[in-house]
């Protein structure tokens, strides 16, 4: 069975990118994958630092979160924008998570040939589309294979009900494909 990880890039309890992530996972599901939805607030892991990694090895909850992204055959990624990129602390999971741990390691181990379907929501205008062009360079950079279609949720603080569903049916569908096609790579 087709394992899938899911997780937003913020770490805030009502965060609109964990709301979304989970309509895709939800999808994804239902669609036959088995799929682990995690929190980044449960993996804190400090900045970064290859001075710490070299006198400390690499942290237990980095590792943790490296050891699920190479347990699993494919991610749904949420990411808020900061600043016209994507977040600080999805940035930081992922240059942990894209460190050997020793020099037999292949590089890239837990993202090389993997899927992903990227989306992210923002209460600004553009839904936080120009934090999805970063994250898809980036993405793709480290051997992942970003799937074409994303999505980009505006107003995301409005666009919520309250069971967590999208108001606007058409944005729900969009989110549900994102997760459904991720599932249909596998097959």
């Amino acid at each position: 069975m087709t394992k899938i990880l899911a997780f937003a890039g913020s770490s805030r309890k009502d965060s609109v990118n964990k709301k979304l992530v989970i309509i895709a996972a939800k999808a994804a599901k239902n669609a036959g994958a088995a799929v682990t939805v995690i929190d980044l607030a449960d993996y804190p892991m400090p900045i970064y630092n290859q001075d710490l990694e070299t006198e400390q090895g690499m942290p237990d909850k980095a590792h943790d979160f490296k050891q699920l992204l190479i347990e699993h055959d494919g991610f749904l990624i949420a990411s808020p924008e900061y600043n016209s990129a994507f977040s600080p602390l999805l940035k930081n999971a992922i240059d942990w998570a894209s460190r050997a741990e020793s020099k037999d390691e292949p590089p890239l181990q837990a993202f090389k040939g993997k899927f992903v379907s990227i989306m992210a929501a923002s209460p600004g205008a553009l839904g936080g589309l120009r934090g999805l062009v970063f994250l898809r360079m980036l993405l793709a950079n480290i051997g992942m294979m970003v799937l074409p279609e994303q999505l980009a949720i505006p107003q995301a603080f409005k666009a919520f009900s309250e069971d967590g569903s999208l108001v606007d049916k058409d944005q729900q569908k969009a989110a549900e494909q994102l997760g459904i096609n991720l599932v249909q790579m596998f097959n």
